[in-house]
């Protein structure tokens, strides 16, 4: 019997999310597991954020199940002209607040004992999908296009998900998007210094709002193409679609505090179609490891302006010509479900990396809407296992994963006996030093990883 081995060798430590560039508008991280994966999670969608992500997965939970948190957005935007005037941004603060969050609850109805409408799952959600918050200095170079704009848009996301057959799930649910009082500014909010015009003083303080109630609706899918012995999926295709929706937003501009006039204008919600898939090479009664990619389609070319209409019939033109863009999302989790130290805990591992295009053009630049490309690693399984080099051993010999794993000794090395390795070198239960093969599927899949079978001797 083979027996695979890898020995981490120096100093590992466990990182945290971080970006190389500003962040587009786009929807964020709705789940913990999932933003920690980059958001590649629709060929998954195994947690109540399926909600958000695939609400096809729904079908996946069992009883009633509910999930809530909220997403810190902070930091910083420097902006250097091809003139190299320079210019600093922030979050109105250190962090956006209040942070985008949600909220989603999940219900199994035939687990319920609602059987007549076969294997029906109802979910609930509230998310804050953008999260846009951004402040220039009233004095920098911005001044007269933006010094603070936010987007504190909620959506509230009615969805239900049938499974038609073993393998293949489909949900429909509705997005509807409005704003509260309750949350931020409850309304789109832009302020500026005013350039003149209109009978409005230059250099006066003025602002522009709005806010409307608006509708789209979300598809999905998820199938199983195969599965393990233990019936658990392997390798799964999700694809979802959200639809267009336009708020037609009603206000007001206020100089200095004052109402100048009435004020309107079309805010336009892209469509976004995902495709994704989720490979899981390793998954047993003890282990999982998963790989999935996700790719995003978002339609921005939809966003042709941001015009304001005021009530005497003038127009203040805001053009955008956006483009559409596509996003490409990978992710990886590496997840414990059986360690002898914690019995009733899981442990998961998990690293991620988003590219995703920029949308508005260099001739129509907001800077009141953070845009570039974007590359964001969440890197704390990188940051592990590529810490320090690696010993990789193959072992043979009558129950040869056994004794690998006596040697080794308890996954928390405090729990570990005297003379392991665990024992010896292990810093903590994340941190411990030595993997090892827990049963001949993993050991099999590990070894032809790291070994050509002619490299081993038998």
């Amino acid at each position: 019997m083979w027996a695979f081995t890898m020995f981490l060798v120096g100093l590992c430590w466990g990182g945290l999310p971080w970006e190389a560039t500003a962040q587009v508008p786009r929807i964020q991280g709705q789940g913990t597991a999932a933003s920690a994966m980059s958001n590649a999670y629709a060929a998954q969608a195994d947690d109540p954020s399926a909600v958000h992500y695939n609400p096809a997965g729904m079908t996946q939970l069992s009883g009633v199940q509910v999930m809530a948190g909220a997403l810190i957005a902070g930091g910083s935007t420097n902006f250097t002209s091809p003139t190299g005037a320079t210019a600093r941004g922030d979050r109105n603060g250190s962090a956006a607040w209040p942070p985008p969050g949600h909220t989603f609850i999940t219900a199994n109805l035939k687990d319920l004992g609602v059987t007549a409408l076969g294997d029906l799952t109802a979910g609930i959600g509230l998310t804050v999908p953008f999260g846009s918050l951004t402040r220039w200095p009233n004095d920098g170079p911005f001044r007269t296009a933006t010094t603070f704009n936010t987007l504190p848009l909620l959506d509230i996301k009615p969805t239900l998900a049938y499974k038609a057959t073993d393998n293949l799930s489909l949900g429909l649910g509705a997005d509807i998007y409005t704003f509260s009082g309750l949350v931020g500014e409850g309304q789109v909010e832009k302020q500026s210094v005013w350039p003149g015009g209109l009978g409005i003083p230059a250099g006066s303080k003025v602002e522009l709002s709005g806010k409307d109630t608006a509708a789209g609706f979300n598809a999905s899918l998820l199938y199983t193409a195969l599965r393990n012995t233990d019936g658990k999926p392997v390798a799964n295709i999700g694809i979802v679609y959200r639809s267009q929706a336009t708020l037609h937003l009603s206000g007001a501009l206020l100089a200095n505090g004052a109402k100048v006039s009435d004020a309107k204008a079309t805010l336009v919600l892209p469509q976004v179609i995902t495709g994704a898939i989720a490979l899981w090479p390793v998954r047993t009664s003890e282990r999982e490891w998963k790989l999935e990619m996700d790719v995003d389609y978002v339609g921005w070319k939809s966003v042709r302006n941001l015009d304001v209409t005021l009530a005497n019939g003038v127009t203040i033109p805001q053009p955008q010509n956006w483009k559409s863009t596509y996003a490409v999302m990978l992710g990886t989790e590496y997840k414990w479900l059986a360690l002898e130290s914690l019995p009733n805990w899981e442990m998961a591992l998990r690293a991620g990396y988003t590219n995703q295009q920029q949308q508005m053009p260099d001739l129509t630049y907001d800077p009141g809407i953070p845009s570039s490309d974007l590359h964001m690693f969440f890197d704390s399984l990188c940051t592990f296992m590529s810490s320090g080099p690696v010993v990789v051993l193959v072992l043979q010999g009558d129950n040869a994963i056994k004794k690998n794993r006596d040697l080794m000794g308890a996954t928390d090395p405090a729990k570990a006996e005297a003379g392991t390795i665990r024992k010896a070198h292990g810093a903590n239960i994340e941190f411990n030093a030595v993997h090892g093969s827990d049963s001949p599927e993993t050991a099999k899949f590990e070894v032809s990883y790291f070994f050509p079978e002619t490299d081993l001797v038998k």
